[in-house]
């Protein structure tokens, strides 16, 4: 495999918001928050600094590298140099929905990684990704494979014409030059063919194995989505993955299927009459190769993007593998940080891929790495540096626990991308007053088209048939505490304006504090006594911390409310005083109520917070 001679050199913008989304005309953009962290660029790690290497760190600790043999072409040493350039255009997938082609933008480029940007919406939904990544496309590619182009926000479909908006806007197009022809397991068998169905393993959840059809076909890969399941579950892979199997593959292996959501009788599935109902053809079973196994093993060493703060890549340490996946470990970092990955996912990479693309790699850290300086805010989490944020890439650090992507406040949360479309989707049935939730559920109908279904979380509905077989391992418990968007902002509204009629609001809800916990995460381990001693900055930050409540931040700094200014807000404050509109009032009212509710505040400091309104 050829290297690159040279290393390539962390580049970044430090104006990339100036012309992001070209000449779209949106909501003002957030800005970063001034804070004493130094951006990525500028602080450099041990690795960086020459102190640390792999030969030496293997010797020290007696370990093993994975071997080079073991990773694809798309995870091992690239053939070419990244020559993507910020501000360039370009079609690709969008990760949280990968049956979406957008108009994408590069918004920084680090070694031979992407952060792509989505023209038309805040950099808070953007994506890192390889430059070699078979996701994406030259300008144009759409337009050519008949594939929908989702055009920037505040386009017309029939008014977007990519050259039109490339000129109008001054925008350069990533040359073709740049999208490497792949199919490295060479072209796609016939057999396979849009609309055939198989048995395909739920990603998102591993022990699963889903009813499933091939929902589109791109050169050597299938995009597999699973029936009568909205988008957000597909996902794309190679015709030899083990993640699709023949029709049958279940029975003959002793495996539950999973039939297809409002499939009547599911734990007696039948293919013969599905096949039939539909109107559809299984895919041959001849056509099926098994993939070897993928050859990792426990302690072998490896480079691995964290996926809590994508932009980084650290030494990490494979400590379990199952047939598909590998649990890895952030050497340095505590355990309860360890998590599993697809053993053909590209974030992972051979020891030496940073050095030779020109990515900072994070290396463990030890007590004399990090040198503070006097007055300098720090991160208290163990071992993070203040790199990034829980909001994604708008914000470029953090020195709080409320904005670490590791703190335990934070660990629970998903550690996933924002998702744009479903967050568009929410707020538009928010402002239809008709909307009502009965409009939202389907039912399955055999015309073998791809329903998107919004009722009950796949999980809870795929657990009920698992419990009636009762062959899978799975916590029932936990799937039916799932909450819908809907539901939650339902139960919030209702806690807030109880608030007004009750002394103790959460003893007199339908849903306890455990709940509500859960609808506000982060907010749970934190006592009255620890907000009453917040500083107005750390107010400020708190707030940033709830999602849809980050413009709102500035608010509080500028009236200089703080802990105890914070703990007797009212509802009116909020709302009409502070002219927040409702929906972030309710999280931050709430959270309000949930801090008052965690313990009684000293007197001295309630008659202290009255003295500061006053």
């Amino acid at each position: 495999m050829k290297q690159p001679n040279r290393k390539r050199k962390l580049n970044m913008d430090s104006k990339e918001r100036l012309d992001q989304d070209g000449c779209l005309e949106q909501a003002e953009e957030e800005k970063k928050p001034k804070d004493s962290t130094t951006p990525l660029s500028h602080v450099p790690s041990a690795a960086a600094q020459g102190a640390w290497s792999w030969e030496w760190y293997l010797k020290e600790q007696k370990a093993v590298a994975a071997p080079v043999e073991l990773f694809s072409k798309d995870q091992s040493f690239p053939e070419h140099e990244n020559g993507f350039q910020i501000g360039m255009r370009l079609e690709g997938v969008d990760p949280r929905h990968p049956s979406v082609f957008c108009v994408l933008s590069v918004a920084e480029v680090c070694g031979y990684r992407l952060r792509l940007h989505f023209d038309g919406y805040l950099s808070c939904y953007d994506f890192w990704t390889n430059a070699g990544s078979p996701d994406i496309h030259p300008v144009g590619w759409c337009e050519k494979t008949k594939h929908e182009l989702h055009i920037p926000k505040g386009y017309r479909k029939d008014k977007f014409v990519w050259m039109d908006y490339l000129k109008a806007c001054k925008l350069q197009n990533a040359p073709k030059k740049l999208f490497r022809n792949r199919s490295p397991n060479g072209p796609m068998p016939k057999e396979f063919q849009v609309g055939m169905k198989l048995e395909a393993v739920d990603r998102k959840n591993p022990s699963l194995v889903c009813v499933a059809t091939i929902a589109d076909i791109v050169e050597d890969r299938l995009l597999v989505h699973f029936d009568n399941w909205d988008d957000s579950y597909d996902y794309w892979c190679d015709v030899n993955s083990p993640y699709v199997q023949p029709v049958g593959w279940c029975q003959e292996n002793g495996r539950t299927l999973i039939a297809p959501q409002g499939y009547p009788n599911p734990e007696n599935f039948s293919w013969t009459e599905y096949l039939e109902a539909t109107q559809t053809n299984a895919v041959p079973a001849k056509v099926f190769k098994m993939r070897l196994p993928h050859g990792f093993l426990p302690n072998m060493k490896l480079e691995v993007v964290d996926k809590r703060n994508p932009r980084l890549i650290r030494v990490a340490t494979i400590v379990d593998v199952d047939d598909q996946r590998v649990k890895v470990h952030f050497d340095g970092w505590d355990h309860k940080y360890d998590y599993w990955v697809e053993a053909d996912s590209p974030d992972i990479h051979p020891i030496g891929w940073c050095d030779v693309t020109g990515h900072p790699l994070e290396v463990p850290q030890r007590t004399n790495d990090l040198k503070i300086l006097p007055g300098q805010a720090v991160c208290p989490t163990p071992g993070c540096r203040g790199i990034g944020h829980i909001r994604g890439p708008r914000y470029s650090g953090h020195h709080s626990a409320f904005g670490c992507p590791y703190s335990d406040m934070n660990l629970k949360k998903e550690a996933t991308l924002h998702d744009r479309l479903r967050e568009q989707t929410q707020a538009n049935l928010e402002s239809d007053s008709s909307h009502s939730k009965s409009k939202s559920l389907c039912s399955l109908n055999f015309n073998g088209k791809h329903e998107k279904v919004n009722s009950q979380p796949r999980l809870v509905q795929q657990a009920k048939c698992l419990k009636i077989k009762g062959k899978e391992d799975i916590d029932l418990d936990n799937l039916f505490r799932e909450y819908s968007a809907e539901q939650a902002q339902q139960v919030l509204h209702q806690s807030v304006f109880m608030s007004t009629v009750s002394a103790h609001p959460f003893r007199d809800l339908p849903l306890g504090r455990e709940q509500h916990c859960k609808l506000l995460p982060g907010v749970a381990d934190i006592q009255a006594s620890q907000v009453a001693r917040w500083t107005v900055d750390e107010v400020a930050e708190f707030v940033q911390s709830l999602l849809g409540c980050e413009e709102h931040a500035k608010c509080f700094k500028k009236e200089q409310i703080d802990g105890k200014a914070f703990l007797l807000l009212t509802q009116t404050d909020i709302v009409k005083v502070m002219k927040i509109k409702l929906g972030p009032a309710l999280k931050i009212y709430n959270s309000i109520l949930m801090f008052r509710n965690s313990q009684e505040l000293p007197e001295e400091d309630i008659v202290s917070g009255q003295e500061v309104r006053g």
